[in-house]
């Protein structure tokens, strides 16, 4: 019996594993949010969790915007019942634990915003170097994004030496020296995704609330 295949060249089948992960990113966070709901989950368990899931469904889905222009019509294709992950993802944009500190506190608010925005970037970075975006005008503006919001936190969150700016910093010093069409070779791209990978694991352990 022949093999049926649900692709035909290896650019579609990327396409596929693609709305595979998409479907699980939502699924996972339609979770989340019912185990925060029913307390299974501390608030920073959940706030942790969703900004990364928030992080890698902005970069695939930005990635996918041809291909998947409507999120709902997504769903329905896939019988995707996760209602509740879709407005954490799509509508929101935020954790519920972000939503509900901005009507105590302006101040709590606007630093808990400026975390979720380094998230965003740190793992749109890493995403980004994993899908082989390693051309000087794809890393740059990544890594300068990046910058700037851990710039915006200032020494009040994060300590005055903490080493993901002078990393993030180092490697924008790098690629100033380098064409915008030249791209990072093997060693560098795995170097940098090294690199952000270890800051982003620091910069989460120098939270106050990390592992509360």
């Amino acid at each position: 019996m022949e093999e049926v295949k649900l692709w035909r060249d290896k650019r579609e089948r990327e396409m596929y594993d693609s709305f595979a992960d998409l479907y699980a990113i939502i699924k996972t966070t339609d979770k989340l949010e019912k185990a925060y709901v029913r307390d299974l989950v501390s608030s920073a368990e959940y706030e942790t969790e969703c900004l990364k899931l928030i992080a890698q469904f902005r970069t695939l889905h930005s990635a996918l915007r041809g291909v998947v222009p409507s999120l709902d019509r997504f769903a329905e294709a896939y019988r995707l019942d996760a209602p509740a992950g879709i407005n954490r993802l799509l509508v929101s944009g935020v954790p519920a634990t972000v939503e509900h500190r901005a009507t105590g506190s302006s101040s709590a608010a606007a630093s808990a915003a400026a975390v979720a925005e380094c998230v965003q970037h740190f793992i749109t970075a890493m995403d980004s170097v994993k899908l082989n975006m390693v051309a000087v005008d794809q890393v740059h503006p990544l890594l300068s994004d990046l910058s700037t919001s851990l710039a915006k936190l200032g020494t009040g969150l994060l300590p005055p030496d903490f080493e993901g700016r002078t990393k993030v910093r180092d490697w924008l010093a790098r690629l100033a020296k380098m064409g915008a069409a030249d791209e990072l070779t093997e060693q560098q791209a795995r170097q940098l995704h090294f690199d952000l990978e270890s800051s982003y694991n620091a910069f989460m352990a120098a939270l106050p609330n990390a592992g509360s």
